[in-house]
């Protein structure tokens, strides 16, 4: 656990900014040569990933701000906190969705074409966000006693994230990572191979709920607010992130069902 990772005066380097610069580097990276290769305009797209990125994380900060908006209106300080915070990913994810989608449609991109190498870009891109999150010690995991569970010691990390130290937790963060790095491969497999534009990125809103949702049971950061049903036992339980989960799904398997029958029609 590195929450920074380097230190050289006054100039600091936390992992997490750097992780996350990382993933959005190579994200950049393979939406510029996968838009060259599919006859789009790479140019284009990479105007469109810079603005959609700073949608995205004022959105993400956004959703945060409202979900505990008592919190923050209890301790105004805290609001500084949400620029060292990456915010809530699936708020992030929708409002850089919507402001694509307008993109595209101003610019006269072929919306689902490039859809497909977006939502594989961000898959990417999202691997190595989560592995900045196990660096920083954010979206940390419940207790547990499997032999791969970690123990975090970092107090610098306690004081910016609350995560809980010197206990065996679930390394939730790299189950994420891990499965984003797989999804990664799965959607770019399926880009290769698709049989109609739209296809990669229902996969890729389908594949990241099935994540996101199995994931959250590991979960050991969420107040009791963050629960629609709260049990003690977490598989009966229910967290709003589920719920989305649930929701973007649905959405997911419609636009697919959807596009496919249109390229049948």
């Amino acid at each position: 656990m590195f929450p920074i990772l380097l230190k050289l005066g006054p100039l600091t380097i936390h992992t997490y900014g750097f992780m996350l610069a990382l993933g959005v580097a190579l994200g950049l990276w393979f939406l510029y040569v996968q838009s060259k290769k599919h006859g789009l305009q790479a140019p284009k797209m990479l105007d469109m990933a810079f603005y959609t990125i700073i949608i995205s994380l004022v959105g993400a900060k956004l959703i945060l701000f409202i979900g505990d908006f008592s919190y923050y209106m209890q301790r105004p300080a805290e609001l500084f906190s949400l620029a060292r915070s990456g915010g809530v990913f699936q708020g992030g994810l929708a409002f850089g969705i919507i402001f694509a989608l307008w993109y595209f449609r101003k610019n006269r991109i072929p919306t689902w074409k490039a859809a497909d190498i977006v939502g594989t870009a961000l898959a990417l891109g999202h691997g190595f966000g989560r592995i900045g999150c196990f660096s920083a010690g954010c979206c940390f995991g419940s207790e547990c006693s499997l032999p791969w569970a970690v123990t975090f010691k970092n107090e610098y990390a306690r004081n910016l994230t609350g995560i809980t130290l010197h206990t065996p937790l679930h390394p939730t963060q790299l189950y994420e990572a891990a499965l984003n790095f797989l999804n990664f491969f799965v959607l770019f497999f399926i880009l290769k191979k698709k049989k109609f534009d739209g296809q990669v990125f229902s996969f890729y809103i389908i594949n990241y709920s099935i994540i996101r949702f199995f994931v959250e049971y590991f979960r050991g950061d969420h107040p009791a607010k963050t629960f629609l049903i709260r049990n003690p036992s977490p598989f009966l339980s229910l967290s709003f992130p589920q719920f989305f989960s649930i929701v973007s799904l649905i959405l997911g398997v419609t636009l697919f069902l959807i596009l496919r029958k249109r390229k049948s029609a």
